[in-house]
């Protein structure tokens, strides 16, 4: 039996658009693509579905994995040797990981789903590959994520919220 390949699979990010379109938040990402652009990025993510309470990744770990969310909401917090603060609450419509994904440094903060969440993930491999194939899909996806970026460093209370 063949198995299907990537591009043979069909990947509905419908509630992705919509989320994105339906968003309200401060630090909410605008839509930088076309449908046609969108489709074409569908094959360069992958699911992710987290169950409430469980951890998306953790202060300190070194992967660079974009993170777009669909459904359900993420708390965001920093743990020192005292105390563990929530910095933030990230809804649907928005990202997570672009602190490390630009910066190429450890994660600042834990990512733990709030309540049932749906993302899609972006790894940094998938990314240069996007780069080298589709560079404006590239361009578009990382000038929304900056501006996320952007809008989270500009917002005193929310400035090291940017994972």
């Amino acid at each position: 039996m063949n198995a299907p390949t990537p591009a043979a699979i069909k990947v509905d990010l419908k509630g992705l658009l919509d989320a994105i379109a339906q968003t309200t938040a401060d630090d909410s990402m605008t839509n930088p693509l076309s449908p046609a652009q969108w489709e074409v990025l569908s094959s360069y993510l992958l699911p992710v579905v987290l169950p409430a309470g469980q951890v998306l990744f953790s202060q300190g770990a070194t992967d660079r994995t974009l993170y777009l969310v669909e459904s359900g909401s993420l708390s965001v917090h920093y743990q020192d040797e005292k105390e563990r603060l929530r910095l933030a609450i990230v809804g649907a419509g928005s990202v997570v990981g672009e602190g490390a994904f630009f910066s190429h440094r450890a994660r600042s903060a834990t990512v733990q789903a709030s309540a049932p969440c749906k993302l899609w993930s972006l790894t940094a491999i998938r990314f240069t590959e996007l780069t080298n194939r589709q560079p404006a899909i590239a361009l578009g996806l990382a000038m929304a994520a900056g501006a996320v970026l952007a809008k989270r460093l500009g917002n005193r209370r929310r400035r090291v919220a940017a994972t």
